[in-house]
């Protein structure tokens, strides 16, 4: 192996990630005869197939596996080393990936803006995805940090709450119950729901907070994103339980209200997430740090200016 080059394990690891030769070429910006080429010149250094083909589809070998894991160690083990000469140098440098659910896509950049003020050096990768996604990704230690709200059980991650996360019920603005004070949880149950899919964190806490109460909801429609279920309530098709921040930069205030209904707003948190025993880098901890110092005033701003909002 001494004979194979960084610029080979680079492209390996990219047809690995991808399981696409054209994927690949695309994001490292080279031909793909050239990335065969590459990947054939490191095969015959392993001396073992590293990528089998079947049709159209990719996989990888019990030698490709093993070498990608070689990759991971060695690519991250390179830039831990550039961002710790960055700090001794008295510069905060290197790349930050971070996962976060799509919930989260109302708050987030207004962190990383501040964050990249701050630190100019710091290259930040953010990608938005749900729930399940975001487990797999965490589970496969694709990225150096996460963030969701609903914590995964049976999982052996690091969790630290960062933010609070308070899930209100969201009606048309002329819906009967606007301006009631504390409406029944059984009452609310009456009234048709508008749900996230399956797995969602927010749907999981909803369902959660109803069998307390030894109630069940009623479900009218099951829709893909917090988007689509604000002008699902804003057209009358039913409530919602949803997060505060998906108030966030809303314009059409008028046509929502949030309603008064006992035992909401569910009390929640956002964590930032990683594997248990991982090694953080230097900026990961630096975005650690960032969060626990900057989030709640930031936090106190942003939930004031939230409309109908009351905490």
């Amino acid at each position: 192996m001494r004979h194979a080059t960084l610029h080979q394990l680079k492209i390996f690891e990219v047809v690995a990630r991808n399981l696409s030769y054209t994927r690949a070429a695309e994001e490292l910006h080279l031909t793909q005869p050239t990335v065969s080429i590459q990947l054939k010149q490191l095969t015959d250094i392993v001396g073992l197939s590293l990528l089998d083909q079947v049709g159209k589809r990719i996989f990888l070998t019990d030698a490709g596996h093993e070498l990608l894991k070689v990759c991971h160690n060695i690519f991250e083990g390179i830039a831990n080393f550039e961002m710790m000469t960055s700090d001794m140098k008295g510069v905060k440098a290197g790349k930050l990936r971070i996962a976060a659910i799509s919930t989260s896509k109302y708050f987030v950049p207004r962190l990383l803006g501040p964050f990249y003020a701050r630190f100019p050096g710091i290259e930040i990768s953010l990608k938005v995805t749900n729930r399940e996604r975001l487990l797999q990704r965490l589970s496969n230690n694709e990225d150096d940090l996460y963030i969701l709200g609903q914590p995964p059980e049976h999982m052996d991650i690091k969790l630290e709450p960062f933010l609070e996360n308070p899930l209100i019920v969201l009606a048309p603005h002329n819906h009967p119950l606007s301006g009631h004070k504390n409406i029944s949880a059984a009452r609310i149950a009456e009234e048709p729901f508008l749900i996230r899919e399956s797995g969602s964190g927010t749907r999981l806490a909803t369902e959660k907070f109803f069998k307390k109460q030894q109630l069940s909801i009623n479900v009218r429609m099951e829709l893909g994103s917090n988007e689509a279920i604000k002008q699902a309530v804003a057209g009358g098709l039913g409530i919602a339980v949803l997060s505060a921040h998906t108030l966030a930069l809303e314009k059409n205030t008028d046509e929502l209200t949030v309603l008064d209904v006992e035992g909401f707003p569910l009390k929640r948190n956002w964590y930032v997430a990683y594997p248990t025993g991982k090694q953080l880098s230097i900026v990961a901890n630096t975005f650690l740090d960032f969060l626990r110092t900057e989030s709640k005033p930031m936090a106190e701003r942003y939930m004031q200016g939230l409309p109908n909002y009351h905490s």
